[in-house]
This record gives C-alpha cells, structure tokens and sequence, in this order.
C-alpha cells in the first residue's frame, strides 16, 4: 500500500512543484514542499488503520502539496515551515503539525461545493488547505489579531472562497448554518452543542476532546439522514485549549 501511495504522492509532487499557488512570485519552497507531503504520505500509510481507510485521499495530499505553508507562519520561522511538526504563531497558539491537519482534512470527507465551518483560524493554514478542496469556508477566530492576519493572509493569496470571522467558536455560526462539515482546531472538553445542531444531517465534525494536561483524543462525530449523532475515537492528539466564556 506504501507504493501505490507514493507513486500516487510522486504524482501529485509533478505537478505542484511546477506550478505554485498564484500570488507566490518566487517558490524557493517547493522541495521543502514536496518533502513534507511525501512525509505525510507514509505516515498515514502507517496508521492507516487507526483512520479505517488505507491512505489519504490524494486530492488532500495535492492541497498540501499547494498551499505555501511558510506564508502563513511567523517570518523567523519560516525556514521551518515545512517540518512535520506544531509552529508557534503567537499569542499561546500553534500552527498544526501538517500531518494532522491532514488526517482532519481527510476524514472530513468534503466534496466541492460544500460548505465548511472552522473553529480556530490560528493562521489560516487550515482554512487554505480546505479551500483548495473547492469548498466554502467559514472561520471562526477568538484571537482578534490572528484573526485579523489570517484574512489579510489569504486574501493576498488570493483565497476568496475563505470567510474569517471574529468570535468565539463554540457557539459556531448559525446564520450560515447548516453545514456539511465542521472542523475545531482547538481542545474542548466536550463536542460543543451548538456545532452538533449546525451540523447538517449527513455531515461529518471533527474535533479534539480533553484537557489540556490529559490525553486528548481526535474525534469524528458522524450525524446521519435521521440527525443521529454517533462518534469515533482516531487518533491521540495535543492541542491547545478552545477558549471562550462557555
């Protein structure tokens, strides 16, 4: 299975070196780029059975190979932007590690057309990779700064499919609700009830649950045609805490 996906990653890595997004004049990036994607690649090859799927969807893999990731870190670091790994991007938040964003993207199971909600702009790297999926996003960031950053960010990139709202994000975005899928960037204690409500039937949610000093776990919440709610235990994860006044 490792082949048939880094043929297919191999493939993806063509054509993205070749043609960086618009709005990047000069991608010096692009091997660092390429090196990150085929990281992830194997990775989810090797937990593929924690996912329940044998590798991730090559259309993910083809928006991580796209996005420029260092644009949409702190300029000191961009040098590590392409790691596999968490960066801090100020006040007490983190970028997350590409890997993960992956698998969240992943399990979302999104098609174009749909329409996303993202509790936890951060930086906006998130938001980029769902919109090179098609899809129109709305993010939802608690932290005025990083939020006001995050649009200047992408709308320099050109990203207009990508709404980013000021707010607290438990409380979700019901004036553009339902939505077919809902992504949390940040540990609750529990799974909001205003994001299962704004949940459309037959979408997909997935967030962190736990404390921020106990295992966290990445859980996919699942309603379905009835607005029965089931979920599913992924994978364990460390994020920082959502916050808000709930």
């Amino acid at each position: 299975m490792y082949y048939i996906t880094k043929l297919v990653c191999l493939c993806i890595l063509s054509t993205a070196v070749c043609a960086p997004r618009a709005g990047i004049a000069a991608d010096t990036y692009a091997a660092a780029r390429a090196a990150m994607v085929e990281t992830i690649a194997a990775k989810s090859s090797a937990t593929s059975e924690a996912l329940a799927r044998a590798a991730i969807d090559p259309r993910v893999l083809q928006a991580m190979a796209t996005v420029p990731r260092h644009v949409l870190v702190p300029e000191d670091l961009r040098s590590q932007a392409y790691e596999n790994r968490p960066l801090p991007i100020g006040h007490g938040q983190t970028i997350s590690q590409p890997y993960i964003v992956a698998i969240m993207t992943d399990l979302l199971g999104l098609q174009p057309g749909d329409r996303v909600l993202e509790i936890g702009t951060g930086s906006g790297y998130q938001a980029a990779v769902l919109a090179e999926l098609g899809v129109k996003v709305y993010s939802i960031e608690i932290i005025e700064p990083l939020g006001v950053l995050a649009r200047k960010n992408l709308a320099s990139l050109g990203y207009d499919n990508i709404e980013v709202r000021i707010g607290d994000g438990y409380y979700g975005w019901e004036e553009q609700a339902p939505f077919d899928a809902i992504i949390v960037t940040a540990a609750a204690s529990h799974i909001p009830p205003p994001l299962i409500k704004q949940l459309r039937p037959g979408g997909h949610m997935i967030i962190p649950v736990g404390s921020r000093f106990l295992v966290q776990q990445l859980v996919l919440v699942d309603k379905d045609a009835e607005g029965e709610v089931t979920t599913r235990q992924v994978l364990p994860v460390k994020f920082v805490p959502l916050t808000g006044s709930h």
